[in-house]
């Protein structure tokens, strides 16, 4: 096949071209440039996208022996990854960026365009696995999975795509890399938002949406605890940061539980308030196995997994999770996995919409909706 191996610059995706290679695959590889300003790229590595990655990344593909391109997706980024995270927040939802880089850009403008150079695959860095049939699996490396992030993708762009790094340990990767003499072998990994150069997410958002003041309340008895100056600078299950006015009368720390952007307060409460049995979700990619399921979802990216029964319908996805979860935040993604013994499935994703609990709970008191 003639693929386009998307390299960030970083370790996985250099040796994951370079496999796509010894695989006699025909590579090219390919840097994409996200920011409008290059000026803006920080140094260091602090996160993926600097001026420092595009050079790393030519270097590796010199030492592979491929072609070697930048490709110029700055406008695209901004539009769907950039601008969503925005208004994400906004809305009083908390969203997966990277999720939405896989789904807009590297898995659609930069796929789209690869097929339309005549290319038949984007080969990635990411560690996940598509077995013999097709469907996407856990890597082997559950402290490094990625399935999470790439589980919105469709069946026509799974198709299209090459994961070599799956059945590999990340600590196996880094050997290979300096087997083969790639500068990038120990090179960091990057965990920062990339298009935040100061890691600052609430001044981010601070400067494109501005002061925002409002209310901190009680999620049980609606006192009015203390002030924020944005909603947008919290997400479900915060602890820190809330600068309460007033300490709960059993000295317990309170959590984000709610954030409501039309009357822009943030309502907050003890632990045991966050808990959900039912998730709600929209926008929903799902892989074909017949509903209701029973499976193990996931609510988070890194987050723990939880048995439940998924219900897929005209109106999206419901989740009834067999045992409660904390902190689930609207915007965020529940994916669904089947386990199996040559890796757990992806059965399929969707955006959360709300979480709520039982009404024997909501009778002593814990609100109905989280995260709405």
């Amino acid at each position: 096949m003639r693929v386009i191996a998307a390299m960030s610059g970083g370790v996985d995706s250099a040796v994951a071209a370079a496999r796509a290679r010894d695989a006699g695959h025909d590579v090219t590889g390919v840097h994409l440039a996200l920011a409008r300003n290059p000026q803006t790229y920080r140094t260091g590595a602090r996160g993926c996208c600097t001026l420092e990655d595009s050079r790393d990344a030519r270097r590796a593909a010199d030492v592979i022996g491929i072609p070697f391109y930048v490709w110029d997706m700055a406008e695209q980024f901004h539009d769907n990854v950039v601008d969503d995270f925005v208004a994400e927040y906004a809305a009083g939802r908390t969203p997966n960026p990277c999720l939405r880089c896989n789904e807009k850009i590297k898995f659609a403008a930069v796929l789209d365009r690869a097929v339309a150079l005549g290319f038949d695959a984007v080969v990635t860095g990411h560690h996940a696995r598509l077995g013999p049939d097709g469907l996407l699996r856990r890597s082997v490396d559950m402290a490094k999975d990625q399935s999470y992030v790439l589980a919105v993708l469709t069946r026509a762009q799974l198709d299209r795509a090459v994961f070599p790094l799956g059945d590999s340990t990340k600590a196996r990767v880094r050997e290979e890399a300096a087997e083969r003499g790639l500068a990038v072998a120990e090179k960091p990994d990057s965990h920062d938002i990339c298009f935040i150069a100061d890691g600052d997410t609430k001044g981010f958002l601070a400067k494109r949406l501005g002061e925002a003041p409002g209310d901190i309340v009680d999620g049980r008895t609606g006192a009015v605890l203390g002030r924020h100056d944005g909603a947008y600078s919290y997400t479900i299950g915060q602890r820190k940061g809330l600068d309460l006015r007033v300490p709960a009368p059993d000295g317990r720390p309170r959590y984000v539980l709610s954030i409501t952007p039309k009357t822009n307060t943030v309502t907050v409460g003890p632990r045991e308030d966050l808990a959900v049995d039912t998730v709600t979700a929209t926008r929903t990619i799902w892989h074909g196995e017949r509903t209701p399921v029973e499976c193990e979802v996931q609510l988070r990216a890194h987050g723990e997994v939880v048995p439940a029964v998924v219900t897929v319908g005209p109106d999206g996805l419901v989740a009834d999770l067999r045992a409660p979860a904390r902190g689930v935040a609207a915007g965020q993604a529940i994916v669904a996995y089947r386990p199996d013994p040559a890796g757990d499935i992806v059965l399929g994703s969707a955006t959360i919409t709300s979480g709520s609990f039982g009404a024997e709970a909501n009778a002593g008191g814990v609100g109905a909706a989280r995260g709405a």
